[in-house]
């Protein structure tokens, strides 16, 4: 009996096996079923059209199709079931992504698979085929993926007989390297073959402008849809309601995003009760957010982002669903205060809300205490808009946050000591207020999390880090931006232990010690901004590091001392100026910095010659070297630098001749080579640089006469020739210059008269706007100087006779005329009045005579006048407003106040 007991179970299952396996002969191979041979050959048929340059599909052989990666086999009957040949990567930037995308035909051989229930084609490259019509024949598909594959054309009809389709996935975004393609439907009719089993329709970047106003129609009568994506599908107007006969009651997903829908937020929406996501993004909805919204209790998110027009207050309804955890109402034109709306997730102690986005709208008043309430938050954004005050001591309520944005506000009280306590906090973004106050350890002391600070505030440093010199922080920061706050002057412990920053800006924090050499080395190789501006920060920087992903250097403004640092850095940007750098420049330094565009070392103390290899920096853009002690020559190898567009080498030693080169830079618009030692002429190849907008080649020892081929630049904005020894006439070829603001030829030999074309000079005398101008104010820094002088013409100090010409009266923006110490005769202009903009005005040391003109004094705009030493005669205006007498010496028949000189009638 004890035999039979233990046979028993044994015979039990042995006997079962043999009861299952007549009832069904493909049991025992279910684990691995063999591929039915006309099925096989049609895959091979299919793979054959196909073009497969990462040779995923090399495995296809073998008598068993069933093993193919990407193929599926139902294990009772050995059909294939399911197709999965989607792109592996779906990194689209990638060259795996263009080398996995299969590209070709497609085969109706498909058909011949009976069972296939799952075909997903998508992430390739077909180039701009259609969606071919037999795919409709493969009726027993439920899945079917054919999105971001680069199909073009009228979506076919036949997609309309797989009756069995649950999902559908035609988003048509393109990443091909063919452009993009357009897939569109202008009939969507062939919906309603699948009314009553499609669940999943995406149909994103598919061209639905054809498809007529019953748009919105054609989609409801799909009764089953629970989610419906129409991302950026050209529909054109959102219809105010739907027809009874339409049916999206189970919809969970709607999303209509970058759309022209250009109306109200419709009041249908709210009769979909079982939505759970909501995206209306980008849709150019218009009015204001209706209370409707209460109707959704399922909402989860909702995306009413960037629709710029979208207005009134945010209702506090939104507060009270109870499931709403992504709400983004950024970019819009939101107003009021925000207080009854986070008041009603405060009563909401059940509230889910993990994303709130309000950023870029006109939101104003003070953050309420109730956004504490928002236990779970995770992500609040509220920057650009015009919250003003502190920042709410409840904000240490929030122990989920991982982001907080107030940048660009009118915050102008403290920031509360509770933020220390968001242990969880990676993110804080404070930049672009007026925040007070100081800042303590308790504001720092919990936040193990955070790798990035962003707190820039306005009046200078009213900020205050007044932390302990030896404290070590809690947290290591990848990305650190502090402006205009004040940590100085010592560079604290906090800071020199932040060995893993890639971003750094310290602008204006009041830091005058030393930074170690250790900082420097321990930043992170991934390092891309090194700013440290408009410091007192001294020392010298250690001479070799190397910074592979370094975009910008800017050291500016401080009292860093020593050779210029021999870093290895693929920066395109280089701010060194203004510091007390010393020493030549690297003779390699194309080698060390070879995608530098711009490039600003003035106001230091660097010598010898402009190293050549310049010429080798191919993406050159700006080159500013003012004010150093660099002698020799200019290099004259300029012909590689087809960017290169502003030019600064003033006020340096350097000597020579300027290159005939610089005209073989077809970009050059600044060009300021003022305050050397450069002799010679000026090159005519520089009339080849057509598009020069700042000429300043002033405080030389140039020679020859004055270039006529300039008129022929009619971008040129600013011609400044000062003190050198030009000769010869000044040419009417100067005055057919129609965007010439500032003309200065001051201190040289020129003689002759000033020509009567001079009121051609189109944009002094109409005012005509030019932003030529902002090249050389803020690209190469040279504003304070030139600003004040723009709207003038300087010829004093040559040789030039004749009279002031009438013409010179059309200039009637003129600020500043200066024709001293020259040799010029006749009268002052009786209507010289007419220049009512006029600033300042000097004609001493000449030959004027006759009477001061009356209109003189009518122009009150006139700051400073000079006319001493000429031949004038008579009584000086009574109304002029000039009372010193040196204004008027020189002239021995003038009389009036101020001269003691008394005319004969007050005698």
């Amino acid at each position: 009996m004890d035999l039979m007991f233990k046979l028993r179970p044994r015979f039990f299952i042995s006997s079962l096996f043999l009861i299952l396996l007549l009832k069904n002969p493909n049991l025992g191979s279910a684990a691995n079923p063999k591929c039915i041979s006309t099925e096989r050959q049609a895959l091979l048929t299919f793979r054959a059209s196909l073009t497969d340059l990462s040779s995923r599909l090399f495995s296809w052989s073998g008598p068993d199709c069933c093993n193919w990666p990407g193929v599926l086999c139902d294990a009772r009957t050995s059909r294939v079931i399911k197709i999965d040949l989607r792109n592996p990567n779906q990194d689209v930037r990638s060259d795996e992504y263009k080398r996995g995308s299969l590209r070709g035909k497609l085969h109706p051989s498909l058909t011949q698979l009976k069972f296939l229930s799952y075909l997903d084609l998508s992430s390739n490259d077909f180039n701009g085929l259609e969606i071919p019509e037999f795919i409709g024949q493969i009726v027993s598909l439920r899945y079917l993926n054919l999105s971001s594959s680069s199909f073009s054309g009228e979506i076919p009809a036949s997609l309309g007989n797989l009756s069995k389709l649950e999902s559908l996935d035609l988003y048509a975004e393109s990443f091909s390297d063919s452009g993009t393609f357009s897939l569109r439907a202008s009939n969507l009719g062939w919906l309603s073959g699948l009314s009553s089993s499609l669940k999943y329709l995406n149909m994103g970047y598919v061209n639905l402008s054809g498809a007529g106003e019953t748009w919105l129609q054609d989609f409801s009568r799909v009764s089953a849809l629970k989610e419906l994506r129409l991302f950026n599908c050209e529909l054109k107007n959102l219809p105010p309601s739907l027809s009874s006969s339409a049916d999206l009651k189970l919809l969970e997903v709607l999303d209509l995003s970058e759309n022209s829908l250009n109306s109200p937020i419709p009041k249908w929406l709210f009769g979909l009760t079982n939505l759970r996501k909501l995206f209306l993004r980008w849709d150019f909805l218009q009015g204001s957010i209706p209370t409707g919204f209460k109707n959704l209790g399922l909402l989860e998110t909702l995306d009413l982002s960037n629709n710029l027009a979208l207005q009134g207050e945010i209702p506090s309804v939104l507060g009270d669903l109870p499931r709403l955890k992504f709400l983004d109402l950024s970019a819009n034109e939101l107003n009021g205060q925000i207080n009854g709306f986070l008041d009603a997730f405060s009563r909401n102690k059940g509230n889910s809300l993990v994303f709130l986005d309000l950023s870029s709208n006109k939101l104003a008043g003070t953050l309420p205490e109730s956004l504490g309430a928002l236990r779970n938050l995770q992500i609040l954004d509220l920057s650009s808009n015009s919250f003003t005050g502190s920042l709410p001591s409840s904000i240490g309520n929030m122990a989920s946050l991982k982001k907080l944005d107030l940048s660009y506000n009118a915050m102008n009280g403290t920031i509360a000591e509770s933020l220390g306590q968001l242990a969880e906090l990676v993110d804080l973004n404070l930049m672009a207020n007026t925040w007070g106050g100081v800042l303590q350890k308790s504001h720092f002391v919990n936040l193990t999390s955070l790798k990035s600070i962003r707190l820039t505030t306005e009046p200078y440093r009213s900020l205050v880090f007044k932390l302990p010199s030896a404290w070590i922080p809690p947290f290591r920061l990848e990305l650190i931006q502090i402006e205009n706050c004040r940590i100085g002057p010592s560079f604290p412990m906090w800071l020199q232990v932040q060995t893993k920053l890639n971003f750094v800006t310290l602008r204006n924090t009041g830091i005058e010690d030393t930074i170690p050499d250790s900082w420097f080395a321990g930043i992170s190789s991934e390092v891309s901004y090194l700013i440290l501006a408009n410091n007192r920060i001294k020392g010298r920087l250690p001479q070799k590091l190397a910074f592979p992903k370094l975009n910008t250097i800017d050291l500016s403004s401080n009292n860093f001392e020593g050779p210029f640092p021999l870093w290895s850095t693929n920066a395109t940007e280089l701010r060194l100026y203004e510091n007390n750098f010393s020493g030549s420049l690297p003779l390699n330094i194309d080698v060390l910095m070879p995608g530098m565009q711009k490039i600003y070392l003035f106001r230091n103390s660097f010598t010898g010659n402009i190293p050549s290899s310049l010429c080798e920096v191919s993406g050159l853009q700006i080159l500013s070297l003012r004010k150093n002690h660099f002698s020799g020559s200019f290099p004259k190898c300029w012909h590689r630098q087809f960017m290169l567009w502003g030019i600064d080498v003033s006020e340096n030693n350097l000597s020579g001749e300027i290159p005939e080169s610089l005209g073989m830079l077809p970009s050059l618009s600044v060009l300021l080579l003022n305050q050397n030692a450069l002799e010679g002429k000026i090159p005519e190849s520089l009339q080849n640089c057509s598009g020069l907008t700042n000429i300043d080649l002033g405080g030389n020892k140039l020679t020859g006469k004055l270039p006529s081929w300039v008129g022929k630049l009619s971008s040129l904005f600013m011609l400044r020739l000062q003190s050198n020894s030009f000769t010869g006439q000044i040419p009417d070829d100067l005055c057919s210059v129609p965007n010439l603001r500032i003309l200065d030829l001051s201190g040289n030999k020129i003689s002759g008269p000033i020509p009567k074309c001079i009121s051609n000079l189109t944009a002094i005398a109409r005012g005509t706007s030019n932003d030529v101008f902002q090249n050389l104010v803020f690209i190469v820094t040279r504003a304070r100087e030139y600003e004040d002088i723009v709207n003038s013409i300087n010829l004093s100090g040559n040789n030039i006779s004749g009279e002031i010409p009438g013409e010179i009266l059309g200039l009637l923006y003129l600020r500043i005329l200066n024709l001293s110490k020259n040799y010029m005769t006749g009268s002052i202009p009786e209507k010289i009045s007419e220049l009512g903009r006029l600033e300042t005005l000097d004609l001493s040391r000449n030959k004027f005579s006759g009477a001061i003109p009356q209109s003189l004094a009518a122009i009150s705009s006139l700051q400073r006048l000079n006319l001493s030493f000429n031949k004038l005669e008579g009584s000086i205006p009574k109304l002029l407003k000039f009372q010193d007498p040196s204004i008027y010496i020189g002239n021995e028949l003038l009389c009036g106040k101020p001269l003691p000189k008394k005319c004969p009638k007050d005698i």
